[in-house]
């Protein structure tokens, strides 16, 4: 006879399911938020090793065509990092000459439009005297006054800031090295690290990732200076100081997708507002947003391509977590992750293989 089955409580089919979802969500959720809480305990390492990764995706293509030329791997890479740091260095130097000479005009046209809004203020429609701005004036002198204990604070964190920041340009640097030198055999030593079951899925979806992150970093690296060089055309033609300095600035807020380049270019707007006044300024935000539309309409479309291609929608939201997450590191690490892991998902499906229910047990 056969043996009854224990009887259960009865619960809800819909209810069950949800349950056993709920616990795993649950569970990932938590090592998902243990994992961000590592990376940002580790700030100081794992912030230099991804602009070493984003660096090393945009360059390593300069290595192996050395190399192809017959040029030892070392002595490419050698020649590849020497490079990046003179551009580097050489960008600096000249944004630093032009704000020696020209920061001093800037000065006055600052000291200009004050006693321009103090003469507002008094013969405007506040109408205010002498007196009155004198007070406020003051008041701001004595808010500055009190606040020693505040400024020490601040420049004591600003010293711990740039000791954080040399450390870690230095640890990018070395990074980037090696992971130009020899980054198939650093790749090699992690897919070893996982079961030998998964290693094939692991490495063929880390050559997917690095596929597209190498894509995004090249068109970025091409938005970035077109972005760059239309406004700071714009800011020449319209003999707006500093021009340069805003083109390197945009260059770099171009990294961002979408939000970036439309921020830093909100610079120029205002340089020029404070140089030549209020006329000039708006031309040069017309100058902004029409570069802006160019890239979000024409550029990232075309260049992006299928390969990368994340929705404007999934961008801004990336860029909103990432911001959240870990400020302006995150919303520039946050799109070209959204990149990889989109390729690394489209890869994982492509490549499933189709679902088949166990054949049932021939009753005979």
């Amino acid at each position: 006879m056969a043996k009854s089955q224990p009887k259960r409580t009865e619960i809800p089919a819909g209810v069950e399911i949800a349950t056993q979802w709920s616990w795993r969500l649950l569970v990932i959720a938590a090592a998902g938020f243990v994992g961000i809480w590592l990376l940002r305990y580790f700030s100081e390492i794992t912030v230099p090793i991804a602009v070493a990764i984003l660096g090393t995706a945009l360059t390593v293509g300069a290595v192996d065509w050395l190399e192809k030329k017959g040029l030892p791997r070392i002595a490419a890479t050698a020649s590849v990092v020497l490079s990046m740091l003179a551009g580097l260095f050489g960008m600096l130097a000249l944004v630093g000459s032009q704000l020696a000479t020209q920061v001093s005009d800037l000065k006055s046209n600052v000291v200009e439009g004050i006693d321009q809004i103090q003469d507002w203020a008094k013969t405007g429609p506040l109408n205010l005297t002498d007196t009155q701005i004198q007070d406020w004036i003051d008041r701001a002198k004595s808010s500055i006054t009190n606040s020693d204990t505040s400024i020490f604070t601040t420049a004591s964190n600003v010293g711990t800031t740039l000791t954080h920041l040399v450390a870690g340009f230095f640890i990018a640097l070395f990074a980037s090295f090696f992971f130009l030198y020899e980054g198939e055999r650093i790749w090699s030593w992690v897919v070893a690290l996982f079961p030998k079951a998964a290693r094939d899925k692991v490495h063929s979806s880390g050559q997917t990732a690095w596929a597209s992150l190498t894509a995004f970093v090249r068109a970025t690296i091409f938005v970035a200076l077109v972005d760059a060089m239309g406004i700071a055309f714009g800011a020449w033609v319209l003999g707006v100081p500093l021009t340069f300095a805003i083109g390197v600035l945009v260059f770099l807020g171009a990294f961002i997708p979408i939000v970036g380049a439309l921020a830093s270019g909100m610079v120029a707007v205002l340089v020029a507002l404070v140089a030549q006044g209020p006329v000039v300024a708006l031309i040069m935000l017309a100058v902004v947003i029409a570069v802006q539309q160019i890239e979000s309409h024409v550029l990232q479309p075309f260049l992006m391509g299928k390969l990368v291609a994340v929705h404007p929608l999934a961008i801004i939201l990336a860029i909103a977590a990432g911001i959240a997450v870990a400020g302006i590191v995150g919303a520039l690490i946050a799109v070209p992750l959204a990149a990889c892991l989109n390729g690394v998902v489209k890869h994982l499906v492509n490549d499933a293989q189709p679902y088949q229910d166990e054949p049932e047990p021939d009753p005979a």
